[in-house]
């Protein structure tokens, strides 16, 4: 995720070190973009960094860590301490950066 958006990355390890999510901003910096959520709304910018069944519940374990970004919505569904899908809402600046790297064929980043 470094990679492709990098300013969304410091911007998740700094808000949630201000959470007090120390253990989780360490994990925050070497996520991957794995796939696009998939919902085709215009204003989302959500992706998976880990694999997931579609359509099943993620289970025991799981919460959601809602943060406060300047602009937009950053929610992440966090299961066992690990983070699984990154919700961005309103940053429609994104989404030409995750569009190359789901399509560029270069893999996960």
């Amino acid at each position: 995720m470094r990679d492709v958006l990098p300013g969304l990355s410091a911007e998740l390890v700094r808000l949630l070190q201000e959470e007090g999510e120390g253990d989780l901003a360490i994990r925050a910096h070497d996520l991957r973009v794995l796939a696009d959520c998939g919902c085709g709304d215009d204003f989302c910018q959500s992706f998976h960094t880990a694999s997931h069944p579609p359509g099943t519940p993620y289970g025991p374990g799981h919460r959601n860590v809602a943060l406060l970004p300047a602009r937009g919505d950053l929610i992440l569904d966090v299961v066992d301490g690990r983070i699984m899908f990154v919700e961005v809402l309103g940053r429609p600046e994104l989404r030409p950066a995750l569009d190359a790297a789901l399509t560029g064929g270069a893999g996960p980043r």
